[in-house]
C-alpha cells in the first residue's frame, strides 16, 4: 500500500473525515498523458528535498536542502529501464536557523567542506500498480555509499503555460544517520540524547520532459 496514498477524484466533494478539515485534501491530479515514458530534467524551483529528526526526544525539526539537480529516465512498458540521478549541495541544507545550519554543515555533520556534495543513483526501479513506483538506489554521504528503496507516488501530469510537460511525485523513507558515519550526539541529563539517530526524508518532485 503507498505510503502516499490520494484521494479518489469522487471523494473531492465529499465532507472532510472526522478530525480533517477541507483543506487538508488538495484538487485532484491531472492527467496530461496516458504515458509518461521519456528523458527528464527535475525542476529544482518546484520540487523539495526534505528531511526532519527529533529534536530532545520530544519534537521534530524539519529542513531541506535548496539546492539540487537530477535527471530521471521514466519507461511506464519496462521500468526496470528507467533510471534517476540525483546531485545535492550540501552546504544548501536548511532548517530555519543559521547557526543549525552551520552546526549541520561542519565536520560534526555532513562536513560541507570536505564533501560539497550529496549524491544518489538509482540501482533498480519497479512499479507496483498504477502509481507507485520503488527506486532503490546508492545513496551517497560523506563518501560513504548505502542502498536506500523509496517508494513514490504519481501525483499527475501536466502541460504549464510555456509548453512543458510536467510529471509529479512524492515519496518517502526512513534512514539511520549512522550508516553514513553522521554520529555526532549530545547525551540529555534526563536520559536521551539530543538528535534521533532515524531520520524521515521526503520529496516532492516536478520534473519536465526533455525536448
Amino acid at each position: 500500500m503507498s505510503l502516499f496514498t490520494r484521494n479518489a477524484p469522487a471523494a473531492r466533494s465529499a465532507a472532510p473525515a472526522a478530525g480533517r478539515t477541507a483543506v487538508d485534501v488538495f484538487d485532484a491530479p491531472t492527467a496530461a498523458v496516458t504515458d509518461i515514458s521519456g528523458d527528464y530534467t527535475l525542476d529544482a524551483s518546484h520540487s523539495r528535498l526534505g528531511f526532519s529528526a527529533r529534536h530532545a526526544m520530544v519534537t521534530t525539526v524539519r529542513g531541506q536542502f535548496g539546492e539540487f539537480a537530477g535527471t530521471a529516465k521514466v519507461d511506464t512498458t519496462t521500468p526496470a529501464n528507467s533510471s534517476v540521478s540525483l546531485t545535492i549541495t550540501t552546504a544548501s541544507i536548511d532548517t530555519g536557523n543559521a547557526d543549525r545550519d552551520g552546526h549541520l554543515a561542519s565536520g560534526d555533520f555532513f562536513d560541507a567542506e570536505t564533501f560539497p556534495e550529496l549524491t544518489f543513483a538509482s540501482t533498480k526501479v519497479e512499479r507496483r500498480g498504477v502509481d507507485v513506483w520503488v527506486i532503490t538506489g546508492d545513496l551517497t554521504i560523506k563518501g560513504i555509499s548505502r542502498s536506500v528503496s523509496i517508494e513514490f507516488e504519481s501525483t499527475g501530469s501536466a502541460v504549464d503555460p510555456y509548453g512543458n510537460l510536467r510529471i509529479g511525485f512524492e515519496g518517502g523513507t526512513t534512514i539511520n544517520r549512522k550508516d553514513w558515519g553522521l554520529t555526532w550526539n549530545a547525551a540529555l541529563e534526563t536520559g536521551g540524547v539530543l538528535v534521533s539517530d532515524k531520520i524521515k526524508l521526503d520529496f516532492d518532485i516536478s520534473a519536465i520532459r526533455n525536448a
